[in-house]
């Protein structure tokens, strides 16, 4: 079984086109896709959690 692709904070930014400040106030706000906080304090995004936190935002815009 195949390992579900993890993504840099820093990849997750460019693909959104969003600044790591713009990022951090919109998870302030409790809003974004899920992070994984690894043991050496950085942190990672599943592809499956962004793709389906963009799919929740197309829909909400609709």
């Amino acid at each position: 079984m195949a390992r579900p692709q993890m993504l840099k904070l820093a990849d997750v930014l460019v693909e959104l086109g969003m600044s790591r400040a713009a990022f951090y106030r919109m998870r302030a706000r409790k809003q974004g896709p899920r992070l994984i906080k690894l043991p050496n304090g950085q942190l990672r995004v599943r592809r499956a959690d962004l793709d389906a936190w963009l799919s929740g935002c197309e829909e909400a815009a609709a």
